[in-house]
C-alpha cells in the first residue's frame, strides 16, 4: 500500500490501539482517530488522564488500526497541539465532549498530533514475507 491509500484505510478505521510506556511497562488502550492526513494523525484525551503523562514522557507510540482482513500498524512520535481552533472543531465533531469542556474549559482537552510515521501493513496473504515499512 502507498500513503494514501494508508492514509485512507485509517479514517475508514478510525478505531485503534494505541501503545505507550509507563516507566518499562508498556500502555495500550483503545482509542478513537480524529483524522488523518498528510501531515500525521490526530488525537484527543484529557490532561488529567495518563495517556497525557505518558505521552510527554515518551514521546515513541506505536498504533495498531485493523479490519476484517488487514492490520496497520503506524510507529512514530507524539506532538502536543496547543490551537483553540482545532480542539473547538473536535468538540463540535464529538459532541461527547461538550460536558467536560463546559465543566472544565478547553485547557482539559489535549490534542496531539503522531508525526514522523512509518507503516506496515499485515495481511494473511503477506504474513510470510519480511516487514516493509512505507513512510506516511
Amino acid at each position: 500500500m502507498n500513503r494514501e491509500e494508508i492514509l485512507q484505510f485509517i479514517n475508514a478505521n478510525p478505531s485503534c490501539h494505541l501503545a505507550t510506556t509507563d516507566g518499562n511497562q508498556p500502555r495500550v488502550r483503545g482509542m478513537l482517530l480524529y483524522k488523518a492526513d498528510s501531515t500525521g494523525l490526530v488525537f484527543h484525551t484529557g490532561a488529567f488522564k495518563a495517556l497525557y503523562n505518558q505521552i510527554t514522557q515518551n514521546k515513541h507510540v506505536e498504533l495498531c488500526f485493523n479490519s476484517k482482513d488487514m492490520q496497520i500498524r503506524i510507529a512514530g512520535f507524539v506532538e502536543i497541539i496547543d490551537d483553540l481552533n482545532l480542539k473547538k472543531e473536535i468538540v463540535e465533531a464529538r459532541p461527547f465532549l461538550r460536558p467536560l469542556i463546559e465543566e472544565r474549559g478547553y485547557d482539559v482537552l489535549v490534542v496531539f498530533r503522531v508525526t514522523a510515521c512509518k507503516a506496515t501493513v499485515w495481511t494473511m496473504a503477506t504474513n510470510l514475507e519480511p516487514t516493509k515499512y512505507t513512510n506516511i
